[in-house]
């Protein structure tokens, strides 16, 4: 089971420095711990409420938003996909292993860059935010994926690069891969199954032996 942002994709980091840039042109500085918390799970930072409290006074929520759509838009095109992710995936694919993509993002986000990338033809499901009534850090997805897919959660790894992931992947009943980006290094990911620092260095045989 794939996360997509930040696993797949860097889609994490334009999103976050899109909204440093922005409070850095108005004088202030929006660290990365104020961020991540958020990161494999819905947002809930009023960013704006913070850098409207910074400067003193209102600003115009649509302009900004629009400033940090566009930004982030730039920063992540083209968009690529990071280390070890397309041979895991081939791996996977040879030794008819099921695979499903479990994401915290809506469905109209995540199938339509899986399909630009070429990825989407080899899952056997996408279980995305549309799909359950809670995100991670609650197990639905995971499970739903699970059940997709006709898999016990217990013969099945969830590869994540987030702290609400892994927690939603082992209150699944899975075992979950860490895999930190430059954002979610950030965050405490030891209660993963396994950490590593790229998926370029993990494969089915070093999986298999977390089941």
């Amino acid at each position: 089971m794939f996360d997509f942002d930040g696993l797949i994709v860097d889609t994490e980091w334009p999103e976050y420095r899109a909204i440093a840039d922005i409070f850095e042109e108005h004088g202030l500085s929006f660290a990365p711990e104020r961020w991540v918390h958020v990161i494999g799970s819905s947002w809930d930072v009023d960013w704006i409420s913070q850098l409207e409290a910074g400067v003193g006074h209102s600003l115009d929520r649509d302009e900004l938003q629009a400033q940090r759509r566009e930004r982030a838009r730039s920063l992540r095109d083209p968009l690529v996909v990071l280390p070890g992710v397309v041979t895991l995936i081939d791996a996977a694919v040879a030794a008819g292993v099921g695979l499903a993509v479990a994401s915290s993002s809506p469905r109209s986000w995540v199938e339509p860059h899986l399909e630009d990338l070429g990825l989407l033809s080899h899952f056997a499901l996408t279980r995305c935010r549309d799909d359950v009534a809670e995100a991670k850090p609650s197990p639905d997805l995971y499970l739903a994926a699970c059940a997709g897919l006709g898999v016990d959660p217990g013969r099945a790894v969830a590869l994540e690069d987030s702290a609400n992931g892994v927690t939603a992947a082992n209150a699944a009943g899975m075992r979950s891969v860490a895999v930190p980006n430059r954002l979610t290094r950030y965050l405490d990911l030891g209660h993963a199954h396994l950490v590593v620092d790229s998926l370029a260095e993990i494969d089915l045989a070093r999986l298999t032996t977390l089941l």
